[in-house]
């Protein structure tokens, strides 16, 4: 299929994951015959800069759209959302959206009729996972839904060290992410556990050091890093995917998204050799059951005899397991797999 396009824009420098599955959502495109219309990516930090740079880059690409042509475009797009679909429609385009957040699901848009508007603009959607597409479903979506089941997370260096299990020590377990209260409280709450078998590593921004008294914690503050060079300092056992307020559950708005999400940190931590401990209700649970990437949890109370009882065969079979999905989250293979199902879709 010819006239495949996206338009690039300005993806804001910082050291928080955001823009990384974007950035790389691109770069994957490239490999499979799209191409981009506007200017170059950029990632200037400046947010006056880099809104001048979008919306003439984006202006670009509208006027060069061609018609009939089949255009992918990453959701949310904030103020260029309207323009870019508007003009697509108007050239008579198809348009292939790839979900990045929903942010009704979020909790950060309560009215649901106006986001729902906004994805009925696209032909084929491809969302996070199972329990996502079923939730479209649910609110009448009418475009062909395409499951992605993990996010890609591109590394140019690609060299990594796998894992190994120490019977005589504790489990380095990874954390990686936003560290506040907002997100992640649930993290000064685990020196209350009783637990002997494993020790939090933590990666990001936020981090409250007045909250972990350092003698007498099983909690380490390693750094904050860039999304790009985060996995090179990242060493550990296990990378744990958990939300919210509650060790208990994963509780809150960001702790309930993950019955609907992928989470980004997901990927790293595959990227890294690391198998997953997650909450049994996440979506993407799913997965790591299926390719027994990982350990299950319905709360954080039972991770250490969990660790306790694993097996080096058992953490052996999950690492070798893990290294193979790596090597499709490197290359960006979940995205050129779903793309392929949604071009079908338009054929």
């Amino acid at each position: 299929m010819s006239k495949l396009f996206y338009i690039s824009r300005n993806y804001k420098a910082t050291n928080s994951a955001a823009s990384k599955p974007k950035t790389d959502c691109e770069r994957i495109l490239d490999t499979i015959g799209f191409q981009n219309l506007g200017f170059k990516q950029t990632t200037y930090a400046s947010s006056a800069i880099g809104a001048v740079i979008s919306f003439l880059g984006i202006t670009k690409g509208v006027i060069r759209l061609p018609k009939h042509a089949t255009l992918a475009i990453q959701y949310p797009l904030s103020k260029y959302y309207k323009y870019i679909t508007t003009i697509a429609r108007i050239k008579k385009c198809r348009i292939i959206l790839i979900v990045h957040d929903v942010k009704y699901l979020m909790g950060k848009n309560k009215d649901i009729a106006r986001e729902m508007k906004k994805f009925s603009c696209a032909d084929v959607i491809i969302v996070h996972n199972e329990s996502m597409k079923k939730w479209f479903q649910d609110q009448g979506s009418r475009a062909k839904l395409v499951p992605l089941y993990l996010f890609d997370y591109l590394d140019d260096t690609n060299t990594y060290t796998a894992p190994s299990m120490s019977k005589e020590s504790t489990f380095d377990v990874v954390f990686a992410g936003g560290l506040g209260m907002q997100k992640s409280a649930f993290i000064y709450k685990l020196d209350a556990l009783k637990n002997n078998s494993f020790h939090l590593k933590l990666y990001g921004s936020g981090f409250i050091k007045e909250d972990v008294d350092p003698s007498n914690s099983i909690i380490s503050f390693e750094g904050m890093f860039s999304p790009d060079d985060v996995a090179k300092h990242i060493s550990g056992s296990f990378g744990l995917v958990w939300n919210g307020n509650s060790i208990h559950e994963c509780a809150g708005h960001f702790g309930q998204y993950l019955l609907y999400n992928n989470p980004h940190k997901t990927s790293l931590y595959l990227l890294c050799g690391l198998p997953i401990i997650i909450w049994d209700k996440a979506a993407v649970a799913n997965v790591i059951k299926e390719r027994q990437l990982g350990i299950c949890i319905s709360s954080l109370e039972e991770l250490d005899e969990k660790l306790k009882n694993l097996s080096e065969a058992e953490y052996q079979k999950m690492v070798q397991n893990v290294s193979e999905v790596r090597e499709q989250i490197i290359s960006g293979g979940f995205l050129k797999t779903a793309m392929k199902k949604a071009l079908l879709h338009l054929s």
